[in-house]
């Protein structure tokens, strides 16, 4: 079994991982033995705020490096389990359609031809 998982540490921000040991690894990141950036005594102690179960490793590591690449708006909706609001947090997210209303020409280009 693999877990991809969220922490929020002290200073209020949020840190996500994946591993095989989650209740090993927490203690880690509280012990200032985890990754690097939970090192520093102001981002402990941290707390579980979510986590999700996999059966295989490479799957809690890709899930581990999306979510990475979350905004904090993103991150928030999935641990309040807002499903449905996560398409539109994505970053990039086209806030409106596509359509002829959206497109723009130079002006006078019509009139070249």
């Amino acid at each position: 079994m693999a877990w991809t998982y969220i922490l929020e540490c002290a200073d209020g921000s949020y840190y996500v991982g994946s591993t095989t040991d989650l209740e090993r690894r927490i203690s880690e990141h509280n012990l200032g033995e985890g990754a690097d950036y939970t090192r520093p005594r102001r981002r402990r102690p941290v707390r579980l705020r979510w986590s999700a179960q996999f059966d295989r490793v490479d799957d809690a590591y890709h899930l581990e490096k999306q979510v990475q690449g979350w905004s904090r708006a993103k991150r928030e909706a999935l641990i309040d389990g807002r499903f449905a609001d996560l398409p539109a947090l994505a970053r990039g997210h086209c806030r409106r359609p596509l359509g002829e209303s959206s497109v723009r020409t130079s002006p006078g280009l019509d009139d070249a031809r």
